[in-house]
């Protein structure tokens, strides 16, 4: 019953999962909170995120603090403290890091599930990298689990 789900963490205070995930992705209201419908995270985004397309997920991102780069489709905008981006499913993006500070973001995936794919990530950890970043070829076979594509570079 919903009634029974209601949840109130205190500052600061982050849900568990399989795994702990580091501080920068503090997953507030995980899968298993929202019976699936959404995953809602604080994150500090240390790291760019190549291009990528989610085939079921819809994501929300709200800026707290600082600058994100949003490369949508074929465009490039910059989301700034209070700003708003809706990534529907199945349309290309990237996300980087446009401020130092890195930026800070309130991240919803709907459906739910994002929290698990980054246990994942996490788990596989430094075999996702390349020289330090992260590798669209190595992250790929986890991705597609759930239901995610990275763009890889092409072979001349």
């Amino acid at each position: 019953m919903s009634h029974n789900r209601f949840l109130l963490l205190d500052a600061g205070a982050t849900r568990p999962g399989r795994l702990p995930l580091p501080p920068a992705f503090a997953v507030k209201a995980g899968t298993a909170d929202t019976e699936g419908r959404f995953s809602l995270l604080e994150v500090s985004l240390a790291r760019d995120i190549p291009r990528h397309t989610h085939h079921v997920a819809d994501e929300c991102i709200y800026v707290l603090d600082g600058t994100l780069e949003v490369e949508f489709d074929d465009r490039v905008v910059h989301a700034t403290a209070g700003m708003f981006v809706l990534l529907p499913h199945g349309i290309p993006h990237a996300l980087r890091r446009a401020s130092t500070p890195p930026p800070r973001l309130i991240q919803i995936s709907s459906p739910g599930g994002w929290e698990c794919y980054l246990e994942d990530l996490f788990e596989a950890a430094s075999a996702v990298l390349t020289d330090g970043e992260l590798d669209p070829v190595k992250l790929n076979p986890i991705a597609a689990r759930h239901e995610i594509r990275y763009d890889e570079p092409t072979v001349a």
